[in-house]
């Protein structure tokens, strides 16, 4: 990659900093995408993890179309397989290593079947380039064919006590195939830490100004999910965002949510969750407390709705 196009951005010490401590902590499980900048999260997280990168898994996702030489961003999707080869090959570089342990389809291609996406990442499978690979937001009959044409190993979808989605078909697919699942935003886009009231207004750019749930309409309605996170943070001793990352965790044993975080402190709370425990009993009446409150409003603008649970169209 000619280094015209490398970015330089004042915080990079610091994320690798971040990146590093977190491993010093226990946190084998690093989650990045070509999309994240474009490309700069892999360029960092390559130089976070080089000193100790055979001890960690790293995670990323094609799928947008994006120039692998500009990081300009092109209209609409792109899953063709010679696409997808390309990008492989220039994440290897970002990300300082050989292989990517787990390669996610960011979302559905709607002009490519599915069975063409496999072959090609089958082919970098048995080049050694993959070791697996994922599906994130796509629709559950494009789960059952790419599974069937290549075992997945995981699906990457949003999931937390704010959108509990997953839970109807989702995650039972999953449990059925033997497929983990890897929950993002699984602090809800920072409304599950508390730190998200009735008087926020979101800056000129930030999405989740454009997301009905925190409307000002919606947005008191649903605090309701907040006091009750708090009650639970007081009980178990704990921050909201402990608890929040603690009930995933305790729903299934193959869940393994991925906080994102640009802060040293948050980070040693997210790791802290791991030591919540839920017993048997509180997890049913969390639960029921839980799917009590009716959360208005959609997860995602109107402008992205058409990406998520897109179907892959037939093979051709």
């Amino acid at each position: 990659m000619s280094r015209k196009y490398e970015t330089t951005v004042p915080y990079r010490p610091e994320m690798i900093n971040v990146i590093r401590a977190a491993f010093d902590h226990g946190v084998t499980f690093f989650d990045a995408a070509e999309a994240y900048g474009p490309f700069e999260v892999e360029r960092i997280l390559g130089e976070g993890v080089a000193p100790f990168r055979d001890k960690v898994v790293i995670a990323t996702k094609f799928g947008w179309n994006i120039d692998q030489e500009t990081g300009k961003r092109l209209p609409g999707l792109n899953s063709r397989p010679e696409h997808i080869k390309l990008v492989v090959e220039a994440m290897l570089k970002r990300l300082r290593t050989d292989r990517i342990d787990l390669l996610y389809q960011h979302r559905v291609d709607p002009e490519v079947p599915i069975e063409d996406v496999a072959g090609a990442v089958k082919d970098l499978m048995d080049q050694g380039k993959i070791l697996h690979w994922g599906l994130s937001e796509m629709g559950l009959k494009t789960l059952r064919r790419a599974h069937a044409e290549l075992p997945v190993t995981a699906v990457q979808n949003e999931y937390s006590m704010l959108w509990r989605g997953p839970e109807k078909e989702v995650l039972p697919t999953c449990e059925e195939l033997g497929i983990g699942f890897v929950p993002w935003s699984p602090l809800g886009v920072q409304f599950l830490t508390g730190w998200i009231d009735a008087n926020t207004r979101f800056a000129p750019g930030d999405f989740r100004g454009t997301e009905s749930r925190f409307s000002p309409e919606n947005l008191p309605y649903n605090l309701a999910l907040i006091e009750l996170v708090n009650k639970w943070a007081e009980r178990k001793n704990a921050t909201p965002a402990q608890i929040a990352l603690a009930w995933l965790m305790a729903q299934k044993p193959w869940i393994v949510p991925i906080p994102g975080t640009t802060q040293r402190e948050h980070m040693h709370q997210n790791i802290g969750a791991v030591a919540i425990r839920l017993t048997p009993a509180e997890l049913a009446e969390l639960n029921a407390s839980v799917a009590a409150i009716k959360i208005r409003g959609q997860r995602l603008p109107d402008t992205v709705q058409v990406f998520s649970e897109v179907e892959a169209p037939p093979k051709r």
